[in-house]
């Protein structure tokens, strides 16, 4: 399970969206505020020590007013990593 957590294509699709909240000026504790949920579920998060379902992704950039879908075409086109079964 700890290589699907910390998979490069993870990395990099946390990676966007934290440059994504300091873009927009956006503290972690504004971002949890918006999400409903403590400031620690966004440090956990943007550590990678929490992984984010595709719920909570839409949730998280909605709130950047990103359009999720658009944020994840740009991840599309990466190779993924083999996950074991």
């Amino acid at each position: 399970m700890a290589g699907a957590l910390h998979s490069i294509e993870y990395k990099i699709l946390i990676d966007a969206l934290v440059t994504a909240r300091n873009e927009r000026g956006v503290t972690q504790a504004t971002l949890a505020s918006a999400l409903g949920r403590p400031p620690s579920f966004v440090a956990k998060v943007e550590l990678r020590e929490r992984r984010l379902d595709v719920l909570e992704f839409c949730a998280w950039a909605e709130a950047l007013s990103i359009d999720p879908l658009d944020h994840l075409r740009k991840y599309a086109s990466l190779p993924l990593t083999k996950m074991p079964r």
